[in-house]
């Protein structure tokens, strides 16, 4: 009676290898869950101000957009447009926004899809013949446009770890300065516009030449008065909308990566729950095993030892 009661007090103590194994992973989860959960409510704060600034932003640039269109559309001959000049594009600048950090689901990958479905569907002919540069603001971008051998150019993609207007700003014009100089004949944005926290929608927008809008028929040409003068108020204000426009894609990219790696490590820490459930039902199992399987042992050696 004495082994059999030794015994029974000493079964927890006798763990095999295979549940020093299930209780070592789900320490390991409920480490991870507590990561996931951590670098959500961390991603849920800088999402609120993202999305304030994007939200305060956006109907402005677009606004400006819309009546920098109009005038450039309304505009015949008579004033010296260079950045709604169009000619053959023989040279294409790529500006591709991306994050500094991943975690954040599919996110960077979309955006890197997108741009290079965009030169394979739009500049095949230019990309052939080595004419297409890519400017990155993100690391992600740059990394992956770089592996898979695109001409890249890393001035802009720590802009992220100080995102302030004036930066994007030098972006913008030196993206200005080197379509004037016809470095380039076309730059496009590729990047992601914020609809909410769970969509983002990833989108290629014409930067340079400043697109035109589509005349429609029978619709009287908008009569513009200029004051000050036409090109005086068109020189001042093209520089200044188009960088409204970059700044506002940025600030779309940076509310869209909070939202993407919110729902990325809530969904992780929703996966996470259900694995711990499964380690767990696996655990007590186990341990029930072993228990009985001991059990019997002890009750064979009792029965051995009076027989």
């Amino acid at each position: 009676m004495y082994c059999l009661t030794f015994a029974a007090k000493n079964l927890s103590l006798k763990m095999p290898g295979q549940l020093k194994e299930v209780r070592n992973r789900i320490s390991s989860v409920q480490s991870t869950q507590q990561i996931t959960k951590a670098m959500k409510m961390v991603s849920a704060a800088k999402l609120r101000r993202a999305q304030e600034a994007i939200l305060q932003m956006r109907p402005y640039a677009q606004k400006l957009q819309e009546m920098l269109s109009n005038i450039v559309s309304n505009i015949e001959g008579g004033t010296d447009l260079k950045l709604a000049e169009e000619r053959p594009v023989e040279k294409v600048l790529l500006i591709v926004i991306t994050s500094d950090r991943g975690l954040s689901g599919a996110y960077n990958s979309n955006i890197v899809k997108l741009a290079k479905q965009s030169i394979a569907d739009r500049y095949a002919v230019q990309f052939q013949k080595g004419n297409i540069t890519i400017w990155n603001i993100g690391k992600k971008g740059f990394e992956s446009m770089t592996r898979a051998g695109y001409k890249t150019n890393d001035t802009y993609k720590d802009l992220f770890l100080n995102l302030k207007f004036e930066n994007v700003q030098a972006g913008a014009q030196a993206a200005m300065k080197a379509f004037e100089n016809k470095e380039f004949d076309a730059v496009q944005i590729v990047y992601s516009e914020f609809k909410n926290a769970a969509t983002q929608r990833f989108v290629t927008e014409q930067f340079l030449p400043i697109p035109k809008v589509q005349k429609k028929e029978n619709v009287k040409k908008a009569d513009f008065l200029f004051e000050p003068e036409k090109d005086k108020l068109i020189a001042e204000l093209m520089p200044k909308i188009l960088n409204t426009q970059l700044y506002k894609a940025v600030l779309d990219a940076s509310a869209s990566e909070h939202g993407a790696r919110m729902t990325a490590m809530d969904k992780a820490s929703d996966n996470a729950n259900e694995l711990l459930k499964s380690l767990r039902i696996s655990y007590n199992r186990a341990r029930q095993a072993a228990i009985t399987t001991e059990l019997t042992e002890i009750v064979s050696g009792a029965a051995a030892l009076q027989g």
